[in-house]
């Protein structure tokens, strides 16, 4: 019986490469519009609108519905015990229900997203599960068009279930990247991938601004306009994801278990090793706490924004969208500002400063008058100024504080925790919400992730850590 003949080696040469490279970015390009123009602009501010629709046809159906949804917070003050919608049986205040949603779409991602990676890693089946979990989500982000009148709840499924795609296909990515460059190649590998991804979701939301602006003339209404925004995303994101589905290759892997459920507890086995070695590094432990800390409150700021300049400020749509849309742009040149700033005094002194601000800028939110779109603005600006760069600025901190040999372990480790660290601050948000009813109260109640996250940083010492792992300590750190 003939032996077969061995599975003929990729082509890794430079050009190969880099046609891999270039349709890898396009992912990012592609993805990045269900964060923009979903999560951070129109879905927040639409949805709690349906929810109070709801309720107000449950709870005051004598009132019309226009009226009582302009009205509602004043009608549910009136009304102790009032203005609730249900969700899987519990009470809840529907301007946090798109809060409890995105909490719930978190907490997910902390059960799958180690799945998920398990699965990538022991099948190398990566292209066709970024197709799998790619198309899902855009499939479930396009379903949100049909989201109207009081139908939120499937506003808030299809919003969970696109959500946790979005995350799933993230991890396999992400995991590509190793694959797809070489060790010196890395760094502009990335970062390439990133600065697309901005633009790309930028560029969209541009496009639904114009047609949020334009809606009057061209004879939709403002809600149709967000729903057709809604829509867009999902296209775009499924359109985009062609290039890399096309490009990207799989990898052969070593054998492992012949089941997906064994080779499922085989990854969960490897991650309880990886944390457990962890003890034998306790300032690299107490930096990714600090990390996960103070990154929770970067995310939830993130997530909340558009529905507090709706909820809190009043503003409009127009200018959740243009601040937004300003904050893309801003974003990137704010991470080469604070990348130029910790090679001139440290990376660490770069970070501490950054949530310094990132706590005046939750605190100011306390003050912003209501309708003052101006001073929108410049919170915006400010937290484009330090979004990018803190987070790029940590992860190269975790990059000088683990062994070297394990950085995919690790890394790996961060990205889970990455995806999923938010949970606790959406709660926070969420619980602040129904116990207050007030979005200025939530946004400031992020002010303990940063100080925490702050005093944890502070108390790291970065050399000895460095040290410890085995690497060499920089200049400046």
């Amino acid at each position: 019986m003939p032996v077969p003949a061995p599975p003929a080696a990729l082509d890794d040469s430079p050009a190969a490469r880099r046609r891999e490279q270039r349709g890898w970015y396009l992912y990012d390009w592609a993805n990045s519009a269900f964060y923009t123009t979903v999560i951070s602009v129109f879905l927040g501010p639409y949805i709690i609108p349906v929810a109070k629709t709801a309720a107000c046809a449950k709870d005051f159906p004598s009132v019309p519905s226009g009226t009582c949804v302009d009205g509602f917070d004043k009608l549910a003050a009136d009304n102790p015990g009032l203005g609730y919608v249900d969700v899987f049986g519990a009470d809840i205040r529907p301007a946090a229900f798109f809060g409890l949603m995105l909490t719930i779409a978190v907490f997910l991602q902390i059960l799958v997203l180690p799945i998920v990676g398990a699965l990538a890693d022991h099948t190398g089946r990566k292209r066709e599960m970024l197709g799998v979990f790619a198309y899902a989500g855009a499939l479930a982000t396009m379903g949100l068009y049909f989201v109207e009148g009081d139908r939120y709840m499937l506003g808030g499924v299809l919003f969970v279930l696109a959500n946790l795609a979005y995350g799933c296909s993230i991890v396999v990515y992400d995991s590509f990247l190793p694959q797809i460059s070489t060790p010196a190649e890395r760094d502009g590998v990335s970062s390439r991938g990133w600065a697309i991804g901005y633009l790309g979701g930028g560029l969209l939301l541009a496009l639904n601004l114009v047609l949020f602006l334009q809606h009057e003339s061209m004879g939709l209404t403002q809600g149709m306009a967000v729903r057709i925004s809604l829509l867009s995303a999902g296209l775009w994101w499924a359109t985009f994801t062609i290039v890399p589905l096309l490009r990207l290759r799989n990898r052969p892997v070593p054998t492992h278990e012949s089941t997906a459920l064994r080779s499922v507890g085989g990854s969960f086995r490897q991650l309880g090793r990886t944390l457990s070695e962890l003890r034998k590094y306790p300032l690299t432990l107490l930096f990714l706490v600090a990390y996960l800390v103070y990154n929770d409150g970067i995310q939830t700021v993130i997530g909340n924004s558009a529905a507090f300049a709706s909820e809190a400020l009043k503003l409009s749509q127009t200018v959740q969208i243009s601040a937004i849309l300003m904050v893309q742009f801003v974003a990137f040149f704010g991470a080469l500002l604070l990348g130029r700033l910790a090679r001139s005094f440290g990376t660490k002194r770069t970070v501490l400063v950054s949530l310094v601000l990132w706590t005046a800028i939750v605190v100011a939110a306390l003050f912003i008058a209501e309708g003052q779109a101006l001073q929108f603005y410049l919170m915006a600006f400010a937290i484009a100024i330090v979004l990018g760069g803190t987070q790029a600025l940590s992860r190269s901190l975790f990059s000088q504080v683990i062994p070297k040999g394990r950085e995919a372990e690790y890394f790996s480790l961060l990205q889970i925790s990455d995806k999923g660290s938010a949970f606790i601050g959406s709660l926070t948000v969420t619980i602040a919400l129904q116990l207050t009813n007030s979005y200025r109260i939530a946004i400031v109640s992020m002010i303990i992730f940063f100080v925490i996250g702050f005093v944890l940083l502070a108390l790291t010492n970065l050399p000895k850590a460095i040290r410890a792992a085995g690497n060499e300590v920089p200049d400046r750190v």
